[in-house]
């Protein structure tokens, strides 16, 4: 029977600098800083161990034009490993590592064929005796806008077509509108699998055929939490099996823990601490964002230790850990003792303070000289939705509190 078996991933971002985050302890850092290359040998580990045809790479294999050295000589490395296995490796640039850069350059082994600056196919003879036509190109500039979806134009025969696009289908605000395509667009051009880039949160946005952004292969930064990897694809007549393959090397994760009924410090600290432990990950390290809600001590300076202390009792030690789980920010919610309408009834000061909370907008508009200007818009990604409206509640207990406890 005609099948084919691959790894699909995208997204690499090799040798990424991790702006922003020198606060965290130099072996934590260290490891953030080479996340990007042991995700990517454990995609090469999966390959071998699978004995996969081939691996598809779609796009921003390098985090920026200029591709380092160090990253260009680490990706050659694995494609060796790969070449040492007879798996051929079909890749693309994207909008990060376009061919518009300026950079010295490492050639790559034979098993390896990146994609130009135009769309072309390419056959690949699969172990099985099927035909698999691979269809592709990477990003000539930085910003491509046009859809290139049309451009893929189907080859007579073969037994299996696979798309490989790095472009966003719209449903994400947080990356560029580059290469814009629908869904249907690309059914439409009636591919067994398309292999998509440039989403950082995997979906398979179709089953039949199977539309899939396998998200990048190592978060980054608090925004790009959960478990990072890639896809072992099975293709065959009777249909396709989709394999999520985790390949961090750490992991981001923000989690909410309720601690009503907490009346003392060391409650909470035990509280934290368990949580902890329930998160930790054998050879895998962890970047962990919690929130503590419904705090409610009833003394009142063991409540300022949770605030001024917590965090550094939470991580002590953990610097040391191989499969560490470090908590970089601790938000503690105290639980309101007061009520929105009772205030507002008892002064105006109050209904107008929350009505101004209610028509506060999007916080972004507050921010956004930060994002304009050098060097700050290099460290800071605009706030979500979500993070800002917490933000902008957690200004508001904090008003409250300090006006009430200066009566």
């Amino acid at each position: 029977m005609k099948k084919v078996r691959f790894i699909h991933a995208a997204d690499l971002h090799l040798d990424s600098p991790m702006a922003g985050l020198r606060d965290l302890p130099l072996p934590i850092l260290k490891r953030l800083r080479e996340s990007t290359f042991a995700a990517l040998k454990r995609i090469v580990d999966a390959a071998i161990a699978n004995e996969v045809d081939f691996v598809i790479l779609a796009g921003d294999l390098y985090d920026g034009d200029d591709r380092s050295l160090k990253a260009q000589s680490r990706f050659r490395a694995e494609m060796e490993r790969l070449s040492e296995n007879n798996i051929a490796v079909y890749a693309i640039h994207g909008n990060h590592d376009h061919l518009g850069g300026t950079w010295v350059k490492i050639a790559m082994p034979d098993n390896v064929h990146l994609f130009g600056t135009e769309t072309e196919a390419v056959l690949h003879k699969a172990r099985s005796g099927a035909d698999v036509w691979m269809y592709g190109f990477s990003y000539p500039t930085r910003h491509v806008t046009e859809r290139k979806v049309y451009t893929y134009e189907k080859k007579a025969g073969g037994d299996f077509h696979i798309g490989i696009l790095h472009g966003n289908d719209g449903s994400s605000s947080e990356h560029g509108s580059y290469c814009p395509f629908t869904v249907g667009e690309l059914i439409d051009r009636q591919f067994d699998y398309w292999a998509l880039g440039h989403i950082h949160k995997r979906a398979v946005l179709s089953e039949s055929p199977p539309v899939v952004y396998p998200g990048n292969i190592q978060g980054r930064n608090r925004k790009e939490t959960g478990e990072k990897g890639c896809y072992l694809v099975r293709l065959g007549e009777d249909g396709v099996n989709l394999e999520f393959i985790e390949a961090n090397d750490v992991i981001w994760k923000e989690i909410e823990i309720s601690a009503k009924g907490a009346r003392d410090f060391d409650s909470i600290l035990r509280l934290s601490l368990d949580w902890k432990e329930k998160l930790r990950k054998n050879g895998i390290g962890t970047l962990l964002s919690m929130t503590l809600k419904d705090v409610n001590l009833d003394n009142e300076s063991e409540l300022d230790s949770l605030h001024s202390t917590l965090a550094e009792l939470v991580q002590d030690g953990e610097e040391e850990e191989s499969s560490f789980v470090w908590t970089n920010e601790i938000a503690i919610v105290e639980e309101a003792s007061w009520k929105r309408e009772e205030l507002a009834a008892e002064a105006d000061f109050y209904n107008e303070l929350f009505q101004m909370a209610e028509e506060f907008g999007d916080i972004n508009d507050v921010v956004e000289p930060l994002y304009g200007r050098l060097p700050g818009r290099k460290y800071l990604s605009r706030l979500g939705k979500e993070e800002g409206a917490r933000i902008l509640e957690d200004a508001e207990h904090l008003l409250v509190h300090l006006l009430r406890e200066k009566g």
